[in-house]
C-alpha cells in the first residue's frame, strides 16, 4: 500500500468527504454562514475561499491518500482568514500561529497513525513557511460529524492548552516539536498499513 500528502486545491477539492466539501462553518462569520446555507450551495463559498487563500496566502490543506483512496484531511490558514475565529470565548488565536480549522479521518483508516501524518505534513509545510505554532479551539465533547477537531485528539498529536474553557478550550502545537515524530509516526502507519483489510479501504466512503 502506498500513502501520500497532497496539498488541497480546487482541483482534488472534492476528493473531501461530502459534508466537508459542503461546509463552511470556519470560512464564513456566523452571519454569512446561515446566509450560505439559506442559500443552498455553500460548496461554492467553499470553493470561493479555497480559491481565495492560495492565491493571498498559500497552501491551506492536506489530504491523505492510501493507495489512491481519499483517507483524511486537515484545512489551516491565518487566523484572518477564518472569520469564524473571533467567536470562541478562548479567541484570539496568538500573533505567531496559524489556525488549525478541522480534520478528519475517514472512519475504515482511524486509529493507526494518519493523524499524525496529517500534522507532521501541517508543520513541515509552516516551518519552511517561517511559521512557529499552530493553534486550534478544540471541542471537550467531541461530538461526531461537527466541524470542531476533539480536544482530546490534539492533546493526543502534542498540543498543549493554552486558554481552558469547559467546552471550546485553545490549544498549541509548537512547530519544531513536532519535526522528531517522524520514527512514531512511520510506525505507526506501519501498524496501519498492516492492519487494513481490502473490504474495508473498498468501502464507499
Amino acid at each position: 500500500m502506498s500513502r501520500r500528502l497532497v496539498n488541497i486545491t480546487l482541483d482534488n477539492l472534492d476528493d473531501l468527504p461530502r459534508r466537508c466539501r459542503g461546509c463552511v462553518f470556519w470560512e464564513l462569520d456566523p452571519a454569512g454562514f446561515e446566509r450560505a446555507v439559506k442559500a443552498g450551495d455553500p460548496g461554492l463559498e467553499k470553493e470561493a475561499w479555497v480559491s481565495a487563500t492560495l492565491l493571498e496566502w498559500g497552501s491551506c490543506g492536506k489530504i491523505a491518500y492510501v493507495d489512491d483512496v481519499p483517507a483524511g484531511f486537515v484545512l489551516f490558514a491565518p487566523p484572518l482568514y477564518v472569520p469564524r475565529s473571533i467567536s470562541f470565548p478562548t479567541s484570539p488565536v496568538s500573533a505567531d500561529a496559524v489556525l488549525l480549522m478541522t480534520a478528519h479521518i475517514v472512519p475504515d483508516f482511524a486509529g493507526g497513525g494518519l493523524g499524525r501524518m496529517l500534522v507532521q505534513g501541517v508543520a513541515k509545510d509552516l516551518v519552511r513557511r517561517g511559521v512557529k505554532a499552530v493553534e486550534a479551539f478544540g471541542d471537550l465533547k467531541g461530538e461526531d460529524g461537527a466541524c470542531m477537531v476533539p480536544a482530546d485528539y490534539l492533546l493526543s498529536v502534542g498540543f498543549k492548552t493554552v486558554r481552558p474553557h469547559h467546552r471550546y478550550p485553545r490549544l498549541r502545537l509548537e512547530l519544531k516539536s513536532v519535526l522528531s515524530w517522524r520514527e512514531d509516526v512511520e510506525v505507526a502507519l506501519e501498524r496501519l498499513l498492516g492492519s487494513m483489510t481490502p473490504e474495508g479501504i473498498l468501502r464507499p466512503v
